[in-house]
């Protein structure tokens, strides 16, 4: 798979993936260190790539965007070291990784996870 880590997602982690045979690119190391969200989320559209960021607001985006795409693993623990951070998200890759390849808002919880799929329809 592919990833776009957002500013806020330690380098390291994109290392530890590519070690797992993932593709990964940071924010910061292709000129969108300061660019608004939805840029963030248009570039990964467009590279068929999944979020990786600790910021909520990039479900937000997606829920009410109507796409399933990108995917986007939103994490929220305690322990932010990139080593720990890596761990969680592979420790989960056995039920996250269909999901996140047909179209989801991941949470990555210190002690659980959350899937959405996408696109997430809101019925009137």
């Amino acid at each position: 798979m592919k990833f776009l880590l957002n500013m806020n997602v330690p380098r390291k982690v994109g290392r530890h993936l590519k070690t797992k045979g993932h593709e990964c690119r940071h924010a910061g190391d292709i000129g969108l260190a300061h660019a608004p969200d939805i840029t963030i989320v248009q570039e990964a559209r467009k590279n068929q790539e999944i979020i990786v960021t600790h910021d909520l607001d990039y479900g937000d985006l997606l829920a009410f965007s109507g796409e399933s795409a990108p995917s986007v693993i939103i994490l929220r623990l305690r322990n932010t070291h990139p080593d720990h951070l890596f761990a969680r998200i592979i420790s989960s890759w056995s039920e996250v990784e269909k999901p996140l390849d047909k179209g989801a808002i991941v949470v990555l919880e210190d002690a659980a996870f959350r899937i959405r799929r996408l696109p997430i329809i809101h019925e009137e």
